[in-house]
């Protein structure tokens, strides 16, 4: 890569900083680094594990410009483009799904899932949501305490709702689960890596043909039966559907998991929301942004020679759009450390921007809001069982969680 531009940290160490940083402290807090490169170098070079140069963009602004700038491409098919999560780059340039592409490519396959995720579509599906989750909870009220939030809630209700959409038997989220992990992992190695990726794509390509068989009402028989005329390989189809998969199950779960947690930690503004329900909204939107959990998820190549906040970035450089960093930038909101469900924090980057921003948020967030407002109306007394200090979170993982959340009532 080109290294024009900054190469060492402010401070002047001489060394380059290490990225992906660490959280630290507080687990909903973003790595403190953050603000020191919002207010002295928003735009500067960092080195990636496998050693290659990247740049980080941390202002809000700045981010939300570049989300939607063609000349910085999201194509995964470009050699050196970093990583999502940040182990490295991928030099030899391949296609891993729809989310890594650019338009017009990238709008063909959104164009086919869209009718899927509308706010029309989804406010059908709150009534099956809703009875997920008393179903879930259920569950975990008749398991005994303590219970273990993850496992009984937060990945149970994304899985199902998930699985009924794509048209999954249920009775395979291990399979996906433990290869979903495998993917998250920014320490698995590139072996591991491709054989998840194959055995995922493999078993996509597989449940197609199932579907042209014996089509059903779900997104994989939609997929199975494009257009001819799209010209589109099955190989790309499934691709299109594990990364429905992916986004639609994981990342919910880290946020209901997580999400859960920062509401025990704030017991005030939880008594406030319990006592008034129409707030949980807003609720949603305010820990979307300050938790931030899919920071990592937005890598990028320059196409061309750009400029951000005056640092040039040369074609063929590439580049991490930091939305968590972006969230808490006190030009975008006032006092952004603090959670604050009463602050407009709808303008956040917690899903995206532009043409990549997320397909399913609209099901994610009234997945959110069912789960968080009946999770703390049957159970008003819910608790962590253990101190905070004994949780052990995804510091390794694309998405930020945690792995376990033991609770009692």
């Amino acid at each position: 890569m080109a290294t024009s531009g900054p190469t060492t940290p402010v401070g002047g160490t001489g060394t380059a900083r290490s990225f992906p940083m660490r959280r630290s402290g507080c687990p909903f807090d973003l790595p403190p680094e953050y603000e020191t490169l919002r207010s002295a170098e928003p735009v500067s070079k960092a080195v990636l594990p496998d050693g290659s140069d990247v740049w980080l963009v941390s202002r809000y602004a700045d981010v939300q410009a570049a989300l939607k700038d063609p000349r910085i491409s999201s194509d995964s098919a470009i050699p050196g483009i970093p990583r999502p999560g940040g182990s490295g780059v991928d030099r030899q340039g391949r296609r891993s799904s729809f989310v890594r592409m650019d338009p017009p490519e990238h709008d063909v396959y959104r164009k086919l899932l869209m009718p899927d995720f509308t706010m029309r579509k989804i406010r059908t599906l709150r009534p099956r949501i809703q009875q997920m989750t008393d179903e879930a909870l259920d569950a975990m009220r008749d398991s005994g305490q303590p219970a273990d939030l993850v496992q009984m809630l937060a990945l149970r209700v994304p899985s199902t709702l998930t699985c009924e959409l794509l048209g999954i038997p249920g009775s395979d989220h291990h399979f996906f689960q433990s290869r979903a992990l495998i993917l998250l992992d920014r320490t698995t190695s590139m072996n591991d890596l491709r054989t998840a990726v194959m055995e995922m794509r493999g078993y996509m390509i597989e449940l197609l043909e199932e579907k042209r068989r014996n089509p059903g009402d779900d997104i994989l028989t939609k997929l199975a039966n494009a257009p001819a005329e799209l010209e589109l390989a099955d190989a790309d189809l499934a691709g299109a559907a594990q990364s429905v998969l992916n986004a639609s199950h994981e990342a919910t779960a880290n946020m209901i998991a997580l999400g859960t947690l920062a509401l025990l930690e704030h017991p005030g503004t939880l008594a406030e929301v319990k006592a008034d329900p129409s707030l949980w909204p807003r609720t949603v939107e305010e820990l979307l942004r300050y938790l931030s959990v899919a920071d990592l998820l937005h890598p990028r190549i320059a196409k061309e020679d750009v400029e951000i906040a005056g640092q040039r970035i040369a074609a063929g450089e590439g580049l991490f759009l930091l939305t968590g960093s972006a969230n808490h930038d006190k030009d975008f909101i006032e006092n952004p450390d603090a959670f604050d469900i009463h602050r407009p924090a709808r303008g956040h980057l917690a899903y995206g921007y532009g043409s990549h921003q997320c397909l399913g948020q609209n099901m994610a967030n009234a997945e959110l809001e069912i789960v968080f407002e009946t999770l703390f109306r049957r159970f008003p007394d819910l608790r962590c069982a253990v101190p905070i200090e004994e949780l052990s979170f995804k510091h390794e993982s694309t998405l930020f969680g945690v792995y376990e959340l033991p609770v009692a009532w």
